[in-house]
């Protein structure tokens, strides 16, 4: 029966639990409902703007609305996706990013505390500077942009108004994307095709750890499943992926994982004057996960690219693989 889980006596119905996640149709969204769905709980998405079949539309900046989902849905567990992530964006449009990813997280954090939810928040690397790597969870945090420092009021109001919360912050995602422009990282390709007589240049200088949304997603279940056993699992959680590289490295092992050219892409070494700060190496210390066993093996960088952008490919035996 959908949604319900039969005890091992077989003799009494124990209902799935349930897990609402927001920002169901973005990247990291997407790939914490397949990985619960996965792993037999009662799914509720929801979307806005991209809102779509089987997922519900809310406007997570309406409190009235957030309050009245939560009330009818009454989940066990709510992971926050949803979030203006993308730091130029988030400059140029302030007020927009902060109302939801301040004020939507602060209404969340306060209904999930009424309605007894363990409430995960996903934060970010950018809310630490990047000059004295890595770093851990109690470290202190100094964003050095918009994007970074509205994330870090999204923490303390999640922790300021649910105690019992779990912040879970990552570094740049990528995944199973719709369009390759989804993420930063699978964005690369782009700049890969391009093997013309035109080079490319790409920031050397940004020190990164791609990190795949199927394993945060992962994470997050294994943290949902203890911390609904124990409540000492609240707090403050740092994971990603092991792989140290800039942009030009990233774009090179892409180019190698699919026996691309790669010496049309040149290594900028300084970051240009007009964009937006962003820290040189805010490698995050991963350890409380792990000591906790609540961790996963990331997925190395080579073989979970080459898996997100194979559809991307202009290979026909693929296409036919799949269609046929």
């Amino acid at each position: 029966m959908p949604g319900f889980q039969f005890s091992a006596s077989q003799e009494e119905v124990v209902p799935s639990p349930k897990v609402l996640v927001t920002g169901a149709t973005g990247l990291l969204g997407r790939a914490m409902c397949k990985e619960f769905q996965n792993g037999g709980w009662l799914v509720i998405g929801t979307g806005y703007r991209r809102a779509r079949p089987r997922l519900l539309r809310c406007d997570l900046t309406d409190e009235e609305a957030v309050r009245g989902l939560l009330h009818e849905y009454k989940p066990d567990v709510i992971v926050h996706c949803a979030a203006e992530r993308r730091p130029d964006v988030v400059e140029r449009h302030t007020e927009a990013a902060v109302n939801l990813n301040v004020h939507a997280t602060s209404t969340l954090a306060k209904e999930a505390a009424v309605c007894g939810a363990l409430f995960i928040y996903i934060s970010t690397d950018y809310v630490f500077d990047g000059r004295n790597p890595p770093y851990g969870e109690d470290d202190s945090p100094n964003p050095l942009n918009v994007y970074g420092r509205s994330k870090l009021e999204g923490e303390r109001e999640t922790l300021r108004h649910c105690p019992g919360a779990v912040v879970l912050r990552v570094p740049v995602l990528f995944g199973e994307v719709e369009s390759v422009a989804e993420s930063a990282v699978t964005s690369l390709w782009l700049k890969v095709q391009e093997a013309t007589e035109e080079s490319c240049t790409l920031d050397h200088c940004l020190q990164r750890f791609p990190t795949d949304a199927r394993d945060v997603a992962a994470v997050c279940r294994k943290l949902s499943e203890r911390a609904r056993q124990d409540s000492s699992i609240r707090g403050i959680f740092h994971f990603s992926g092991k792989e140290q590289m800039t942009k030009y490295e990233m774009a090179v092992a892409i180019a190698q994982s699919f026996s691309l050219p790669s010496n049309h892409l040149i290594p900028l070494t300084e970051q240009p004057a007009a964009s937006t700060l962003r820290p040189i190496n805010s490698q995050l210390n991963c350890s409380r996960l792990e000591l906790l066993n609540l961790s996963v093996e990331p997925r190395p960088f080579a073989s979970a690219i080459t898996d997100c952008l194979w559809p991307f490919t202009p290979d026909k035996r693929w296409r036919q693989t799949v269609f046929h």
